[in-house]
């Protein structure tokens, strides 16, 4: 129970360093540097009231030297990182794989809310991903006892950085190819490509992480996601575009904890 407690009071406090990232990357900005401050009137954020969901609480959802409101999706983020961490200790128990879950889960927040707002995935977040993803999922290929060392994990990461980003790259080219060029269909809004290059590394990203096998499931699993979520923004605001990213880190989820399950389901033989 201590350890249960502690995963989800340590994920609140990155879950508040996350949303520093998620309003300074798109920005350009040090995620280091400056302190914490109020976007709106640019006071540094006393230690006391940036305590995870407590200061929200307290504050009222508001400033305490501008009094502007402040977004909900500081508290959301916080809940949510401390949920997940809560989530794959209870998974992992205090394990290196722990560890990379927890890397990998940070860098799919803030992606997606980045993407959510900005409509960008941050280079840092995916290609640096795919970097640490590769090189932490190597290292899972060292034993001590024997010292020996198993290729598996590093070629299961290198494939699955391959296949996540190659899949999603050729599908977006087929798509444009046939809705462009053969129907002849002209671009919305300015655009002229279906899938955006940080939706391609950021599922490289989750192969690297996840390997070839899980990063399949997640090309084939978001779709529904992006489905369901399109048509009622189409009912809706009438608009066809929506953001990838959080559907792809949804489904990269769902692999951690139910990919087995769902394809027992749709397969049951």
């Amino acid at each position: 129970m201590i350890g249960k407690i502690l995963a989800f009071i340590f994920g609140s406090i990155v879950g508040s360093f996350l949303n520093v990232c998620i309003h300074r990357m798109p920005l350009g900005e040090s995620v280091v540097w400056p302190h914490s401050h109020c976007p709106k009137c640019k006071k540094k954020i006393p230690t006391y009231d940036n305590i995870p969901f407590l200061s929200y609480i307290i504050l009222k959802g508001r400033c305490r030297f501008c009094h502007e409101k402040i977004s909900l999706r500081y508290p959301l983020v916080e809940l949510l990182t401390a949920l997940m961490f809560l989530a794959i200790f209870n998974r992992y128990g205090l394990s290196y794989d722990f560890f990379i879950f927890i890397v990998f889960i940070c860098g799919l927040i803030i992606a997606t809310f980045v993407d959510i707002q900005h409509r960008i995935i941050p280079d840092e977040v995916s290609v640096g991903g795919i970097i640490l993803g590769f090189i932490l999922t190597a290292i899972k290929g060292f034993n001590l006892r024997p010292i020996t060392y198993d290729l598996r994990p590093m070629l299961n990461s290198f494939l699955g950085i391959v296949i996540g980003g190659g899949l999603i790259y050729l599908t977006g080219k087929l798509f444009d190819l046939v809705y462009f060029k053969l129907l002849k269909r002209p671009p919305i809004q300015g655009e002229t490509e279906s899938m955006g290059g940080g939706d391609v590394k950021l599922l490289a990203m989750i192969g690297a992480f996840l390997g070839w096998q899980k990063v399949i499931f997640v090309f084939f699993m978001a779709p529904f996601f992006g489905a369901i979520v399109g048509i009622i923004n189409l009912a809706i605001k009438k608009d066809h575009t929506i953001p990838y990213g959080p559907f792809l880190s949804l489904a990269a989820i769902f692999s951690i904890f139910w990919m087995d399950k769902i394809i027992r389901l749709i397969f049951p033989y």
